[in-house]
């Protein structure tokens, strides 16, 4: 079973910087796509960006330029780098998984982390 557990989210001023982590576990790294999506108060949760496995990564429109997605297999561990941060990017950042099965889809998970908290001002 797949355990994902995000770290590194924080307060930080508009124009700021913050990478976020998710520490994986339970998974073989060739077999998954993985995922950064968030939520914030009264809106859906969204996809922001993916990595598979082969290196193929994505991003949201709203995203891109700014962040950027990473993943050491050697660690298990993603990285989310968010940079010029907006108010806007203000949410609930979640890690996710989902495995290589026939018609996957990296935005489309079945495992999720518990979330960490992005909180960006003015």
């Amino acid at each position: 079973q797949v355990q994902l557990v995000e770290s590194g989210g924080g307060s930080v001023r508009s124009g700021g910087s913050l990478r976020l982590s998710c520490a994986a576990s339970g998974y073989t790294n060739s077999n998954y796509c993985m995922a950064w999506f968030r939520q914030a108060p009264g809106k859906e949760r969204e996809g922001v960006a993916a990595r598979d496995s082969d290196g193929s990564t994505s991003y949201a429109n709203s995203v891109k330029g700014r962040f950027t997605i990473s993943r050491d297999d050697a660690k298990n561990t993603m990285y989310l780098q968010m940079n010029s941060l907006k108010p806007e990017d203000t949410a609930m950042y979640y890690c996710a998984a989902v495995r290589h099965t026939f018609g996957y889809s990296c935005y489309n998970p079945n495992a999720w982390g518990q979330g960490t908290q992005v909180t960006v001002s003015s």
